[in-house]
């Protein structure tokens, strides 16, 4: 349904852009299909709060003792910083390739053009106090995610470490509200279709097929770049779990399509945790590595940094030697952690890092008309790139119960069941 959605909002979005009477009255129909869009979003966005927040609690509350949660929060950041360094160095190695941005030769803007875009967002000193969390309640509220990992750690630790009937209880009663929230879950993803078809037909009606092929040669090189990126993903996930991998392939397909067709990752969220679960990986890893790979582990975007960054030194013919792109993929490398929540987050981070190396920051211009493009294959890759991490973390520790996946597959169909117990 959601691969016919996708088709249907190309056409009609076609179809609205071309026999629109004017540029207003284009816009004015793609807002109708945004605000669609917008409310299935509000959806998830409303899931994901209470559902990380549960799972981590009840995934903490059953390790006992923080050695472990420090020991599989170790194994989690070993392989996002390793993922993240080959995302950064692939878009970089093939952006130099394949010269994207060589034929445009744009002028160079007038000092001081800017995109407007809050750089300031990326102070380290900032960021990092803002991960703790003043309200719980106020976490909850902006779906803070590194906020709501912070509280749970706390909570759930000091859970696991009382053993009276009270404790046992909100064990018990969390553990209700996290299947409560499957089935929340089941209830939202019913509109997904409805969401990809405005989705896809906003950007279309908006942008005109045109802006796709335009910058056609970009869309190319970067979808092949993150093909590589797959294959390297898949490849380290081979290594760990063997044959497995495939497995999980099939199983995360879904998810995949799910964050490609809506542009955002987040919608895949409360999907990718039932396919983990299916797949075999125990709660309290899924619980605890998945919400900080959607903090720390965001691969297509990280790829995109680099090449978005070297697309824009193409088009305005500014040459970058070989140290400072090497400096760049380091910079980039610090800065991209954490801004998961910031709209627009790449583009934050290659704001405040063009400066750096006499790159006009109006450059980003070029890039914001097919961003809905770019942002549907690193969204999917986003995925990917969570769903292996997790499954290795998991195999890593052992908490990985062997599953009939063929069943598992089978048991989309079916509804969670009433009783948590017997789920």
């Amino acid at each position: 349904m959601i691969v016919v959605a996708m088709i249907l909002g190309i056409v009609v979005g076609f179809l609205c852009n071309t026999f629109a009477p004017t540029a207003e009255f284009a816009k004015e129909l793609a807002s109708y299909f945004s605000l669609v869009t917008n409310i299935f979003l509000r959806l998830i966005k409303m899931i994901i709060a209470p559902l990380v927040l549960s799972t981590l609690i009840v995934g903490l509350a059953g390790m006992g003792d923080g050695s472990t949660v420090g020991r599989i929060g170790g194994r989690a950041l070993g392989w996002f910083l390793g993922a993240s360094f080959c995302s950064l160095l692939i878009g970089l190695v093939l952006a130099n390739l394949f010269q994207p941005g060589a034929s445009l030769n744009v002028p160079l803007p007038d000092v001081g053009a800017a995109t407007n875009l809050k750089t300031s967002a990326l102070n380290i000193k900032d960021f990092v106090t803002h991960i703790f969390p003043k309200s719980i309640f106020e976490s909850l509220a902006a779906n803070e995610i590194l906020q709501i990992l912070v509280f749970a750690i706390f909570f759930g630790l000091a859970l696991g470490h009382i053993h009276n009937k009270a404790a046992r209880t909100l064990v018990a009663v969390m553990n209700d509200v996290m299947y409560t929230m499957l089935r929340v879950t089941d209830y939202v993803m019913r509109f997904a279709p409805i969401g990809v078809f405005s989705a896809v037909a906003g950007a279309i009606t908006l942008q005109g097929i045109g802006i796709v092929i335009t910058f056609g040669k970009f869309l190319l090189c970067f979808y092949f770049a993150l093909v590589v990126l797959w294959c390297v993903l898949i490849f380290a996930g081979f290594f760990v779990m063997g044959k497995d991998v495939f497995s999980l392939l099939r199983l995360v397909r879904a998810p995949m399509l799910l964050a490609f067709s809506t542009a955002t990752s987040e919608a895949a969220y409360p999907k990718l945790m039932e396919q983990l679960e299916k797949f075999g990986v125990k709660d309290r890893v899924t619980g605890f590595v998945l919400p900080l790979g959607y903090s720390f582990n965001l691969d297509g975007s990280m790829m995109f940094t680099t090449f978005a960054a070297l697309f824009i030194a193409q088009a305005y013919n500014i040459p970058l030697s070989l140290g400072d792109q090497f400096i760049m993929l380091l910079v980039l490398m610090v800065s991209s952690k954490g801004i998961a929540g910031v709209p627009r987050a790449s583009f934050v981070v290659i704001a405040a890092v063009l400066p750096m190396f006499n790159l006009p920051e109006a450059g980003l211009l070029l890039l914001f008309g097919i961003d809905h493009f770019a942002d549907m294959g690193r969204s999917a890759t986003n995925v990917l790139g969570n769903a292996i991490a997790t499954a290795v973390v998991a195999k890593w520790e052992g908490a990985i119960e062997p599953v009939d996946y063929a069943l598992a597959e089978v048991d989309e169909a079916l509804p969670v069941p009433d009783d948590s117990t017997e789920a």
